[in-house]
């Protein structure tokens, strides 16, 4: 997945894109997801041991909530960022990555800025805020000066910090910035909808938490969806769905026997639940409880 990911955002980088969006299932141990039994504290630390990861969808099954995800969501945009450096590939030194944590003032809210440092020597280093404030009475957030080698990413940004990628975007024109995994929804519930309209409603619908206003400062700035990987169960099996920002939408199925994904359709626009389930009746695949009790044909 780094690998995709990574590849699909320097061909959009080659191609003119300088603000990109990103979203991505994240690496978790497969022990983690039984309820009832605490296992955030080895999120990163067995990392490494692929055999025990899988990728997860960023949903409720998440036990720790915003905090669990965000110790899955740096360690892979470290990932990508070292990938995406033109530095390491050309000297084979890693770049230096600076952690930023400032940007999240609660400390709790699961937001990072992460950024390379070229000349540095391929360590990582973390910046907490231990001023103790926050919100309107917080200290402003010193914004990184990157060169034209380097490349920043904000982890798991809310509408709050927009105002902060307004600010970023706008000191850094050349440099690659992206947004890992926004904490915003990536489809509309009724308040988003209400909030993209132009008027006092929307306003006030933005106000009320909507997204529109948000999204309207992050298409000005020329923010992009480049890549994203996502998922979830329907007809009790796993899905995912995958978009490249210059190809369509494409579907697919795990397997039953849990080792791979095979493709049941592509679709121009996002497809809804519904013409997933229809793709996969398409292509003859049941309920995976049919499927496992032999009652229909194995995936």
């Amino acid at each position: 997945m780094i690998a995709q990911t990574s590849a699909a955002m320097s061909d959009a980088y080659n191609q003119g894109y300088r603000r990109q969006i990103v979203r991505i299932l994240l690496p978790r141990d497969a022990r983690s997801g039984q309820l009832g039994e605490y296992y955030e504290s080895e999120a990163q630390t067995e990392r490494g041991k692929s055999a025990e990861m899988m990728l997860v969808p960023t949903d409720e099954s998440w036990q720790g909530g915003i905090m669990q995800l965000y110790r899955s969501a740096s360690p892979t945009a470290k990932d990508i960022l070292r990938q995406l450096c033109p530095t390491g590939a050309a000297t084979g030194v890693p770049p230096k990555i600076i952690e930023d944590r400032a940007i999240d003032e609660s400390g709790v809210d699961g937001i990072g800025l992460l950024y390379t440092q070229s000349g540095g020597n391929g360590e990582s280093e973390t910046l907490v805020n231990d001023d103790g404030g926050f919100g309107l009475f917080g200290q402003s957030i010193s914004l990184p000066t990157l060169s034209e080698n380097d490349m920043c990413m904000v982890v798991q940004p809310s509408q709050e910090v927009v105002d902060v990628v307004e600010d970023l975007s706008n000191s850094s024109s050349e440099t690659l910035v992206a947004l890992l995994n926004p904490q915003w929804r990536n489809v509309d519930d009724a308040l988003d909808t209400a909030s993209k309209s132009d008027n006092v409603f929307g306003a006030f619908a933005s106000f009320l938490g909507g997204k529109g206003s948000s999204l309207r400062k992050l298409d000005a700035l020329g923010y992009k969806s480049t890549f994203t990987l996502e998922g979830y169960v329907c007809k009790g099996g796993n899905v995912r769905l995958m978009k490249r920002f210059d190809s369509d939408w494409i579907v697919f199925a795990e397997n039953d026997n849990g080792d791979s994904f095979i493709q049941i359709g592509t679709s121009v626009d996002r497809p809804t639940y519904q013409q997933v389930d229809k793709m996969l009746d398409d292509k003859g695949v049941g309920f995976k409880y049919a499927r496992d009790l032999g009652l229909a044909p194995k995936l």
